[in-house]
């Protein structure tokens, strides 16, 4: 009878903490992040004559399970998808704690922080590399309006975003030069210009698809026609001399004398976008490609319908390739720039994961200013699994990697509330997680508390507890008439 007594307490006792962990995962079914408590029991020992001697809670252990994934819009929103856990650092005392709760926010002074203003932790980019018109330029600066590229470049450890801009070259842009010696219009500069800047794109574009490739210098093509004793046969208004490049037919007539109508035939060659045209004393034009690795086809060169002679091929286009390719596509979009009295200015900025194994992490500073990178500080966030990008108008730097973790025994892990864990001697210690999961950005996890199976579990637990106290009422009933037996 005094066993059954005890045998009943120790039930009420169990159910009564089962209650209060399944209680906990109903009231935090709206948590970000939440993993919920599972309860097991276990038996009592037994004594001699094969009576148990009650129950009791074994374990109440997290249930890692992923929770579901709520697209919610907000840039600084982070959801894990598979094993592992944030790292956010607790900025008094240094110290390290885990989550699953990616609700982030940006602090006042720029960096990523928790809900709870802990500093999330992770890799940040190594500096920017600037070249430019203005050696003392190193960032982008208000005066430098003008869009000219952006791409990302990934390979190996290594993600780059290269970025260009230049100040209002359509501002700044004026003829200069002397005819027939590459003569530019300011309207022909700014037409090189946007040629150069398509031709600066693309090259970015064929570098991001094969960047370990060798680099090649890209060479412009050279090409001369050597018209010789054909000009003098300029000497009316009807007489013309022309070419064809391309698919544009150059064509000049007579004017004034023989090496006035030379120069702005060369004049008119370097109208063409992206050409320039010159001519010497004795009839030899060159013809010269600005853009580095281009075809430049030249044909059917004649003065009054006689043909000129053979077309020499001075220099022939070389592609180049690997990062060969940007900097002579950029050398000469700088150049172009310069020549319309503007300024040009190009950021390379790389992040490197080599020591991302490692857990080698620190504060990840948000703010372009902060960085060096640009002086409009507030940026436009963009997290592509765990990657932060962040973009200022039309250009998207790399800022940093947000870094999670694992652990073999994520079990002995100790629960410290406001959704933190930390480590313990039984968990192990933090592994990278990297290749473990996918972090979706402007998504958050849910609680994977369910309402169904924890709303049945209390009916259970209620149940349970009634009818442990039935035991205790049943053995005092038993006790009551053995001592009114005694009597």
């Amino acid at each position: 009878m005094i066993g059954g007594l005890w045998n009943g307490i120790s039930g009420l006792n169990s159910f009564e903490k089962a209650l209060s962990a399944e209680s906990n995962n109903v009231a935090n079914v709206n948590t970000i992040g939440h993993k919920s408590d599972t309860v097991s029991f276990e038996d009592l020992m037994y004594d001699a004559g094969g009576y148990g001697k009650g129950t009791n809670i074994q374990t109440v252990e997290k249930d890692f399970s992923q929770g579901n994934l709520k697209i919610t819009g907000n840039e600084y929103d982070v959801a894990i998808s598979g094993r592992g856990f944030f790292l956010v650092k607790e900025q008094r005392t240094d110290e390290v704690f885990y989550t699953r709760a990616g609700n982030f926010k940006m602090g006042s002074n720029g960096t990523l922080q928790s809900s709870n203003g802990m500093t999330v932790q992770g890799i940040q980019s190594q500096g920017t590399i600037a070249v430019g018109t203005n050696p003392n330029d190193t960032q982008f600066s208000d005066k430098y309006n003008q869009f000219l590229a952006s791409d990302t470049i990934a390979y190996g450890d290594n993600i780059q975003t290269i970025n260009a801009r230049a100040t209002n070259f359509r501002q700044t842009a004026e003829a200069s030069g002397v005819s027939g010696q590459g003569y530019k219009s300011a309207s022909s500069k700014i037409n090189d210009i946007q040629a150069l800047s398509t031709n600066y794109k693309e090259k970015l574009e064929l570098y991001s698809s094969n960047p370990t490739a060798n680099p090649v210098e890209s060479v412009a093509a050279v090409t001369q026609v050597p018209y010789g004793n054909l000009i003098n046969d300029l000497q009316s208004e009807d007489d013309i001399i022309k070419v064809t490049i391309g698919n544009i037919t150059v064509k000049q007539k007579f004017d004034t004398d023989i090496q006035t109508t030379m120069n702005k035939f060369a004049d008119k060659i370097s109208e063409i976008q992206g050409m320039k045209g010159e001519v010497d004393t004795n009839g030899l034009v060159t013809i010269t490609s600005m853009i580095p690795g281009d075809d430049l086809k030249v044909t059917y060169p004649s003065v009054n319908d006689a043909n000129a002679p053979s077309v020499n091929e001075i220099t022939k286009p070389v592609k180049g390739s690997g990062i060969g390719l940007v900097t002579s596509a950029r050398d000469a979009l700088k150049n172009a720039i310069e020549a319309a009295g503007a300024e040009f200015i190009d950021l390379t900025t790389t992040l490197n994961t080599a020591n991302q194994g490692n857990l080698a992490t620190t504060d990840l500073q948000l703010k372009l200013d902060n960085l060096n990178i640009s002086e409009n500080g507030l940026g436009e966030l963009e997290i592509d699994n765990g990657k932060i990008f962040v973009k200022d108008g039309d250009n998207k730097f790399i800022i940093g990697s947000i870094s999670t973790a694992y652990f073999n025994d994520e079990l002995s892990l100790n629960p410290e509330g406001d959704n933190l864990f930390s480590q313990s001697n039984l968990s192990g210690d933090a592994i990278d997680a990297s290749n473990a999961n996918t972090l979706e950005g402007k998504t958050l996890e849910l609680s994977n508390s369910n309402l169904g199976d924890n709303l049945t579990n209390l009916m259970v637990y209620q149940r349970a507890f009634e009818a442990n106290s039935k035991s205790v009422t049943t053995s005092d009933d038993f006790l009551k008439t053995a001592i009114q037996l005694k009597k």
